[in-house]
C-alpha cells in the first residue's frame, strides 16, 4: 500500500515553489500526505534479526589468544557441531546466536585443544585393552589429539584411529604413523624391516595403502644409508618423515635428505657439537663404539655452531619434539621414588610391568654413570631456549607410554610443558609448542590451533590461566571434544571408570 501511495504521489503531487530550495505542497499533495502518515503507522516494525542456531553458547569466558600470547576478556564462542562458528564480545555474539546448551564460564580461560605429539601404544597383544583403556584419560586432561610415534600394536592402533572419527570409540583425535621402518631383526617389534631399497620402497608402499597420517623412521638396525633413502622415499610420497637419526649420520645429512621432525632433543642437540662429522664418520667405520661417540659429543658442544645449525632447522622448517619428561624421569630415577604416584592408579598392571626394566637398570648403575645421566639432562635441557632463540617450532610430545617408566599418559604432557617454562620457555611458548605446533607440523592450522570461526570445537576451559602460570593447563574444568561437552564431573566420571578398571585388573592378576 505504501509503494501505491508513493507512486500515486509522484504523479500526482506539484508542489508550489516558493524560494530557491523549498516547496510548498497544494491541498492534493496534503491529502496524499495524510493518506500516507496513515498507511505507515498501519505497517508492522521490524524485529530484530532472528539469532542464528548453533548448539553451544560459551558465555563470558577470557579466550587466550595464544599465536599473540594475550588473554582476551569477556567473550563468547558460538559451536555448531564440530565447528567452531563465531567468537567476540560476549553481549554481540549473544544478541546473534541462540543454542539450547550454555557454558557459563564465569571469566575461566579458554584454550585451543592441547596436542601430544609423541606417545607410544604397545606392550604386546595381551596389552590391548590396557592400552585402549588410556584413550579416555588423555581427553579427562584436557588433550584432544594425540600423534602415535608407533609402539608395537600399530595394526590396533590405526584401527582404533578409525573408530575414533566413525563415533564409534571415545578418545582424541589419533594421527599415527602405522609400523615404524626400521633395519633387519631391530630392537622393536611391530615394524617393517627393510635391507635394501627394494625393502624401503615396498614399506613405504604399504604405509601410504595403510593411510598413515606421517612415517616415523628409527636406527636400531637400519642401515644409515638406507635411513636417507627411506626419508628421500617417504618424503617423495607426500608424507612427513620423522625419526630417530643414526650415530654415524649426522643432523645436516638427515635434514638435507627431507626430515620433517627430529624426536627428542638429544638428537637434536648433536647438531651443536663442532665436530661431529667426525665423530659420525669414526662411528660408521667402527673406530669408536657408542659410548665412545656419546662422550665426545658430550665435550664438543659449541653454541655458536648450534645455533647456526637450529637457524637452518627453523629455514628448512625442521620441528623438533624434546620429550623432556621421559629424559628427565628416567636421568633421575636413582632419586626420585615414583612408587606412591597417584597416577599409577590409572595404569594397568600389564603396563606397569613394562616399567621395570629401566627401574632395574637405574638400579644397576654405578655411581659414575648416574652422575653422568644428571649432567647429560642438563646439558640436553639447555638446548631447548637455544632452539627458541633460532626459531625452531618447539613441538610438546611426551614419549609416554609402555616401557618409559612412569612418563604418564596425559599427565606427562603437563609435567612436559611445566619442565619446557623450567629450562627457559615462556608460559606463552611452551602453550604453543601444545596447541599450534602439531597443527603446523601437519598443515592444519586452518583447522586447529586458536579459538577462532571455522576452526575445530577442541576446546579447554581452564580455572586458571597459563599465560601466567604453565601449571594451569591442570586447572581443566571443562573439554569441548569435537563440538561434544564434557564437563567437571563428565570428565571425573572417567577418571572413576579408569581406575575401576585398573583395580578390576589387578585384583585378576593377584596385586
Amino acid at each position: 500500500m505504501m509503494i501505491i501511495l508513493i507512486s500515486h504521489l509522484r504523479m500526482m503531487a506539484r508542489p508550489t515553489i516558493i524560494a530557491p530550495g523549498h516547496f510548498q505542497p497544494d491541498e492534493t499533495m496534503k491529502a496524499f500526505l495524510i493518506a500516507l502518515t496513515a498507511a505507515a503507522a498501519f505497517q508492522p516494525i521490524p524485529a530484530a534479526a532472528a539469532r542464528q542456531a548453533a548448539d553451544l553458547l560459551i558465555r563470558h569466558a577470557v579466550v587466550i589468544d595464544v599465536e599473540g600470547a594475550r588473554p582476551i576478556p569477556d567473550q563468547a564462542v558460538a559451536i555448531k557441531g564440530d565447528r567452531i562458528v563465531a567468537v567476540g564480545g560476549d553481549a554481540a555474539v549473544a544478541r546473534a546466536w541462540s543454542a539450547p546448551r550454555r557454558i557459563e564460564a564465569k571469566g575461566r580461560y579458554l584454550i585451543p585443544g592441547l596436542w601430544d605429539m609423541h606417545v607410544h601404544f604397545g606392550g604386546g597383544p595381551a596389552l590391548v585393552d590396557e592400552n585402549r583403556a588410556l584413550l579416555p584419560l588423555y581427553v579427562a586432561y584436557g588433550i584432544t589429539t594425540v600423534r602415535d610415534a608407533s609402539g608395537d600394536l600399530p595394526n590396533e592402533v590405526l584401527h582404533w584411529r578409525r573408530e575414533i572419527a566413525d563415533g564409534t570409540l571415545f578418545g582424541p583425535t589419533l594421527l599415527s604413523s602405522g609400523p615404524k621402518i626400521e633395519g633387519i631383526k631391530p630392537v622393536w617389534k611391530g615394524t617393517l624391516e627393510t635391507g635394501s631399497e627394494a625393502d624401503v620402497d615396498a614399506a613405504v608402499a604399504k604405509l601410504v595403502g595403510l593411510g598413515v597420517d606421517f612415517v616415523k623412521i628409527t636406527d636400531s638396525t637400519l642401515e644409515p644409508g638406507l635411513f636417507l633413502y627411506a626419508v628421500r622415499r617417504v618424503r617423495a610420497a607426500g608424507l612427513r618423515a620423522s625419526g630417530h637419526i643414526p650415530m654415524a649420520l649426522t643432523v645436516g645429512q638427515a635434514v638435507d635428505a627431507g626430515i620433517s621432525s627430529i624426536e627428542h632433543l638429544s638428537y637434536a642437540y648433536k647438531a651443536g657439537v663442532k665436530d661431529e662429522a667426525a665423530i659420525a664418520a669414526d662411528f660408521a667405520a667402527g673406530r669408536i663404539t657408542r659410548a665412545e661417540a656419546q662422550a665426545r659429543l658430550d665435550a664438543d658442544f659449541d653454541e655458536a655452531t648450534a645455533m647456526a645449525a637450529y637457524r637452518t632447522l627453523r629455514d628448512r622448517r625442521v620441528f623438533v619434539t624434546p620429550t623432556l619428561n621421559i629424559e628427565r624421569t628416567l636421568a633421575f630415577l636413582d632419586s626420585d621414588d615414583h612408587s606412591k604416584d597417584p597416577f599409577l592408579a590409572y595404569v594397568g598392571p600389564g603396563l606397569r610391568k613394562t616399567y621395570q626394566w629401566r627401574i632395574d637398570r637405574a638400579a644397576r648403575a654405578t655411581p659414575e654413570q648416574v652422575e653422568a645421566r644428571h649432567r647429560e639432562y642438563r646439558q640436553t635441557a639447555a638446548v631447548l631456549p637455544m632452539l627458541a632463540k633460532a626459531g625452531v617450532t618447539i613441538m610438546a610430545g611426551t614419549d609416554a607410554g609402555f616401557l618409559n617408566s612412569f612418563d604418564y599418559p596425559a599427565l606427562g604432557l603437563h609435567q612436559e610443558l611445566a619442565l619446557y617454562v623450567e629450562n627457559g620457555l615462556t608460559p606463552a611458548q611452551a602453550l604453543s609448542a601444545a596447541t599450534r605446533a602439531g597443527p603446523a607440523w601437519f598443515g592444519k592450522l586452518d583447522r586447529y590451533g586458536s579459538v577462532e570461526a571455522g576452526k575445530q570445537a577442541d576446546l579447554v576451559l581452564l580455572d586458571r590461566n597459563p599465560l601466567e602460570d604453565i601449571h594451569a593447563t591442570q586447572s581443566v574444568d571443562t573439554v569441548v571434544l569435537r563440538g561434544t561437552v564434557q564437563d567437571r564431573a563428565a570428565l571425573d566420571r572417567l577418571l572413576a571408570e579408569a581406575r575401576a578398571k585398573v583395580a578390576r585388573w589387578d585384583a585378576e592378576a593377584g596385586q
